[in-house]
């Protein structure tokens, strides 16, 4: 799933696939049946991206929804505004005590049919939050209280301006011009706390791009629909219809490659209680947060039972979900039937709150399941997330709210490891954020302390997590303080395992925090947070997490080994490097022997290069590094679909250089045979970088570079018999590249 969610950013464009900002003439196609399947295809999915785009109340938001079809386009908004204007998520904006939970009924979505006498949509915004203003929430005599957010605004009815006069129509891009100014102003209006979604035709769409520039470049996301045009009728005075449902169906993407430079890998975060292996070396692998227990279970698609009190979106989910054959089994399949018929009599018999909240409660625990067995795809996902909000806004004094918005929270963590854009990434970690602050406030520390505990764990890593996208050093000492609090009420003695998990997490947020702030100081932190973590780990029990736990140790020495006594650390980290491959084996584990050998190269291609290092301990030390490379390409080549957490074509571009500094040293003492061989092999090194890096790049420049430089080695070592042998090995598209530099 992609959402367009991006913050207004003046003379700047993003394209996102499926709700791509307009970029020229768009082509129709004609109506047969394939295309009509292919075109609710897509609208289900853009439906669901601009759902969620209004639905997570970010700021300063300009959408265009663009839908020629006004029959869709009224069912889309009618469906828009039945889902988002009184939103299940009613908890999110709860006073501070738990005996103080209820909200004024308030819409978060407000739909506004365009005033074509007097076509400015602020100004019917304006007027609307004057006469119906945020109700204030948590007031008393002690306390002023505070207003509910803004609500987001979608505007209907732009199309009626055709019937306009040419002046009437001027007017409405007039208005859009004069508010361009107070875009991003403190003066600005108010509706710029929310979001305003414009829905338009593609003619007024290119109208809006051409008269009013700047207000169309302060645009956050164009989601376009697919439909046949349909004559403008004026219907100004018929209700939308807002009952009719349109299916939904979600989409799964694969992951990209992760890209990183030449230096140590990055330390690992531990999850308890994971599904997946873990150990990925970076700060995000595939494992669920604290939470989950392991299940096993699928399902089958049967009959799907009728329905019409349960949240038609709901259905629509969960629909999607048994349509697909390799999702399911008959048993889960009726369990979910059975739960869906007992939720809609419960709905019919107007059965009190916490009765609906234990219903919906357990259908999100089943799609939770799925999700501990690995089951992790969107729909899964989303399933769970309404089934979960449902069962708060039926019960928000719920002795099981705490554990609720703590899923909440992780389901939201997970939705941003699904392969999507920056900025959707991030706002799902933001939600995930503020559901684990809400839980933190239910849940008091000192009479549950397992259960705060497990979510500042989660908050931390939420945390850390959003620090690659915003404020890298805030956020990580946010993380830190989270990761503190955790271990204050983490009993060591009962749950020694998932203490050591926190130490871990820990260390890597003060690894992590050391690159942006008091190297020093972070880095010895990190290193005192890994070796009280791993006291815990029994390497015979637990050889995969003692394995990881080693190779961050490993990596901090690296670090440290850049700001003081840079033999002394890199022969340590050295020592725990090799200590870690014991138990991260190329059979048990190959994807973190990879990484770990990675990092042994690297380590020893710092310690050959120090100034201090002699003549005869460079040459040993670079041969270790070529034979920690090798291991780690023979192991990544051999294994097509492992998770590298390294760029495989970095490290064949550092064995080349291996390979070239071994020779090319003046203490190299072999003959021309054995240049000959390190030569070609830097070579051929160099020439499979080449293929994993995109031209004109720095790193594609800088492997040419290298490839030209071992080529006139070629030829001053071994002449000009060496240099043709070069040239033969290179393919022929680089020929005419290299001969001129040479």
């Amino acid at each position: 799933m992609k959402i367009r969610i991006i913050r207004c950013n003046i003379n700047r464009k993003f394209v996102r696939s499926g709700c791509t900002p307009y970029s020229g003439s768009l082509t129709t196609t004609s109506m047969n049946e394939t295309v009509q399947v292919e075109n609710v295809n897509w609208n289900r999915q853009v439906y669901q991206r601009l759902k969620l785009a209004l639905s997570l109340g970010l700021r300063r938001q300009i959408l265009f929804a663009v839908c020629d079809n006004l029959n869709l386009r009224n069912r889309i908004a009618a469906r828009l505004h039945s889902n988002l204007a009184y939103p299940v998520a009613k908890v999110l904006y709860q006073r501070s005590h738990v005996g103080e939970l209820s909200t004024p009924a308030y819409p978060r979505l407000v739909t506004l049919r365009l005033n074509i006498n007097d076509p400015n949509p602020i100004a019917q915004i304006n007027q609307w939050l004057a006469n119906y203003p945020p109700p204030l929430v948590g007031k008393s005599p002690d306390n002023p209280g505070k207003p509910l957010p803004i609500p987001a605004f979608q505007i209907v009815g732009v199309e009626m301006l055709t019937k306009q006069s040419v002046a009437g129509q001027h007017l409405f891009l007039d208005h859009l011009r004069l508010n361009e100014q107070y875009l991003f102003s403190k003066e600005s209006n108010n509706f710029l706390e929310s979001s305003l979604l414009f829905w338009v035709s593609r003619p007024w769409l290119y109208a809006i791009q051409q008269s009013a520039p700047k207000f169309w470049h302060c645009r956050n996301g164009v989601f376009i629909f697919a439909g046949e045009p349909t004559p403008t009728v004026d219907n100004r005075h018929y209700p939308v219809d807002f009952n009719h449902q349109d299916n939904v169906e979600l989409k799964n993407y694969s992951t990209l490659p992760i890209k990183q430079d030449h230096r140590a890998d990055l330390p690992e975060v531990n999850y308890q209680n994971s599904p997946v292996n873990d150990g990925v070396d970076n700060s995000v692998n595939n494992n669920l947060m604290e939470v989950i227990t392991e299940k096993s279970a699928h399902l089958t698609n049967q009959c799907f039972p009728s329905l019409s009190a349960i949240n038609p979106e709901l259905q629509e989910l969960i629909r999607a979900a048994l349509s697909n054959p390799g999702e399911t089994n008959p048993q889960e399949n009726y369990e979910i039937q059975n739960l869906l018929r007992e939720i809609e009599q419960l709905h019919c018999q107007q059965a009190p709150g916490d009765e609906l909240a234990i219903a919906y409660q357990n259908l999100g625990n089943l799609y939770r399941t799925r999700i501990e067995e690995g089951s992790i795809n969107l729909e899964n996902l989303m399933t769970a997330i309404l089934a979960y909000q449902e069962a708060v806004s039926h019960d928000e004094h719920s002795a099981e709210l705490p554990n609720i918005l703590n899923d909440l929270g992780t389901l939201y963590w997970m939705l941003h490891r699904i392969p999507n854009n920056s900025q959707e990434a991030q706002m799902y970690l933001e939600q995930a954020i503020d559901f684990y602050k809400l839980a933190l406030k239910l849940v008091p520390s000192d009479i549950q302390p397992d259960i705060y505990s497990r979510v500042q764990n989660n908050l931390g890593t939420a945390y850390g997590d959003l620090s690659k996208f915003s404020e890298h050093k805030e956020n990580w000492q946010l993380a830190l303080i989270a990761y503190h609090e955790s271990l204050h009420y983490r009993d060591e003695t009962r749950e020694p395992l998932k203490y050591a998990a926190c130490q871990n997490n820990l260390g890597t947020a003060y690894w992590h925090l050391a690159q942006y702030h008091e190297p020093l100081v972070n880095l010895k932190k990190a290193i005192a947070a890994y070796k009280l973590a791993v006291n815990y780990y029994q390497p015979s029990e637990e050889p995969f997490k003692y394995g990881m736990i080693q190779n961050n140790i490993g990596t901090a020495y690296w670090n440290m080994s850049q700001y003081q006594e840079p033999m002394i650390n890199l022969q340590l980290a050295i020592e725990i490097y090799q200590e870690a491959l014991q138990y991260r084996t190329p059979d048990s584990y190959p994807h973190g022997y990879a990484a770990t050998q990675n990092n042994l190269g690297i380590a020893y291609w710092h310690l050959a290069n120090l100034p201090e290092t002699s003549k005869e301990d460079r040459q040993k030390f670079i041969l270790s590094c070529i034979d920690a490379y090798e291991k780690t390409l023979k192991i990544a080549d051999g294994h097509g679909n492992l998770p590298l957490s390294f760029n495989m074509w970095m490290t064949y571009n550092n064995l080349g250089l291996a390979h070239y500094h071994l020779v090319s040293d003046k203490s190299f003492q072999g003959d021309k045979n054995t240049v000959s061989e390190h030569l070609e092999m830097a070579l051929d090194n160099y020439l499979k970088a080449l293929t994993g890096f995109t031209p004109k790049t720095e790193n594609y420049e800088n492997t040419m570079n290298y490839i030209i430089t071992t080529v006139r080695t070629f030829h001053n070592k071994l002449g000009i018999h060496g240099q043709n042998l070069a040239l033969s090995k290179l393919p022929g598209n680089l020929i005419p590249e290299v001969l001129p530099k040479l």
